[in-house]
């Protein structure tokens, strides 16, 4: 079995409050949540409503698939959001032997 996770740290474009903050990243973690079949939280960064930190979790059978469910979030919120700057990712993959 291999765990994967990746954590990414987002700059969100004209945002003014916390309330705004989160009817951008409430929809967006639905979406991650549900094109990747993957577990997506926000985990970091709760009180700044310019920044965001969402994870992304996910296990598999073998690493390829959990590397491409990782690849696809971070592609999906690198190319199909502009209103959301991906800043970096950090990513952990681990399996049950280790």
């Amino acid at each position: 079995m291999w765990i994967g996770w990746v954590v990414f740290d987002l700059l969100l474009g004209d945002v003014r409050s916390l309330k705004e903050k989160r009817s951008i990243i409430r929809p967006l973690i639905a979406d991650l949540s549900r094109r990747t079949e993957a577990a997506a939280a926000e985990v970091g960064a709760h009180d700044l409503h310019r920044r965001a930190e969402i994870g992304i979790s996910v296990i598999g059978g073998d690493a390829t698939h959990v590397r491409d469910v990782l690849d696809r979030a971070e592609r999906m919120l690198a190319e199909e959001h502009p209103e959301i700057t991906l800043l970096s990712a950090h990513r952990g993959l681990h399996s049950s032997d280790d």
